[in-house]
């Protein structure tokens, strides 16, 4: 508080004289009137703590030298107490919804001005070094942030590829699946804000879509390989990735940001669940289905489609989006299929872009 640097603003001698003998134990700084006030604060803003400002001046008065404070940004860094010999109750609730911090309205006491702009200056201090820790808390929390999504990220990434590998597929299906998911999750927020995607939504779906086969690592490579039809009970065998990849996403729920576990969960388990109920493994319907997991749905299945496979040759992407609207690979939310509608051109350029 001694440090402190009152800029006092008066064009009466005797005026500025008095204020500068209430606070002779600080800093004071003269201006004559408002111009050569703005002068001083321009010269160096952090260096004034408060201003004491009269209304009535010659060149520029009070009420001008705040609203040139306020159109640069310096009232939310330093407070005016407006001296003001109008003492009534508009004039004062004038001086205030102008940005006055406070009013001392003339002939005024010592004791009681002093006292009102130490405690102004109190108040700003208190509320710069609140807004600087909480800035400094931001940036802690953001870069935490930051690395917290990248560890999530390597995670889904190691484990996709893990699936990649046992699977004989290249690397790029991960790929393609999660680039689909984004266009299509962009749609579908525009189209449908009741499921509430925003961007760090779409981010989450897109980096958990990765993980949506994750547990076929559990699946013997005599089935997860075969060439041909799977039997009866290879297929039950087959269909219980879906269960296996929740157990492995809750092992990593210790290392997981909360969100990319709930929705590599979702993804996990319900991407094989379908609209009318005839998916597995719950035999979910309708919207009881996760948004997550009906959006990485109907892109792990067209990639399916466009891609080869070791037990058939890849379709068309024209084919593949008739088959996915005639419902020949199960059935998907009307409204899901309205935003593959709108995207197919986006969905046909990255298919023949990264061709499987």
């Amino acid at each position: 508080m001694r440090d402190s640097v009152i800029l006092i603003v008066d064009d009466v001698d005797i005026d500025r004289g008095i204020l500068c003998e209430i606070f002779s134990d600080y800093t004071t700084v003269e201006a004559v009137n408002g111009s050569q006030a703005i002068e001083i604060i321009e010269a160096d803003p952090d260096r004034i703590s408060v201003v004491l400002l009269d209304v009535v001046m010659p060149v520029m008065n009070g009420l001008e030298v705040i609203d040139e404070m306020r159109r640069r940004g310096w009232l939310a860094r330093i407070p005016v107490l407006l001296i003001s010999g109008e003492a009534t109750l508009a004039a004062e609730r004038k001086a205030y919804e102008i940005g006055a911090s406070d009013v001392i309205h003339k002939p005024y006491d010592s004791i009681v001005i002093k006292q009102r702009t130490l405690n102004i200056i109190e108040l700003y201090y208190n509320k710069r070094h609140l807004e600087e820790m909480v800035e400094l808390q931001t940036g802690v929390l953001r870069k935490q942030a930051g690395e917290l999504q990248r560890m999530n990220d390597r995670i889904i990434d190691t484990m996709s590829n893990v699936v990649e590998f046992r699977n004989l597929e290249s690397g790029d299906h991960v790929k393609r699946v999660k680039n689909f998911t984004r266009i299509l999750a962009e749609h579908v927020a525009k189209a449908c804000p009741e499921y509430h995607l925003d961007e760090e939504a779409i981010d989450v779906i897109t980096s958990a879509a990765a993980m949506h086969d994750v547990g076929k690592i559990a699946i013997s490579d005599n089935i997860l390989l075969k060439p041909g039809k799977l039997t009866e009970q290879e297929f039950e065998v087959m269909k219980s990735h879906t269960t296996k990849g929740c157990e492995i996403v809750k092992m990593l729920e210790d290392i997981q940001e909360g969100e990319y576990g709930r929705m590599s969960y979702d993804i996990c388990r319900y991407h094989h669940e379908r609209y009318d109920g005839r998916g597995y493994p719950e035999g979910l319907k309708g919207e009881e289905i996760p948004i997550a997991a009906q959006i990485v749905s109907v892109a792990d299945v067209y990639d399916a489609l466009v891609s080869d496979r070791c037990y058939k040759s890849a379709y068309t992407p024209t084919e593949a989006y008739d088959m996915i609207m005639r419902g020949e690979c199960g059935e998907f939310s009307p409204k899901i299929l309205m935003c593959l509608a709108r995207a197919r051109e986006e969905f046909e350029r990255e298919a023949m872009e990264n061709r499987g």
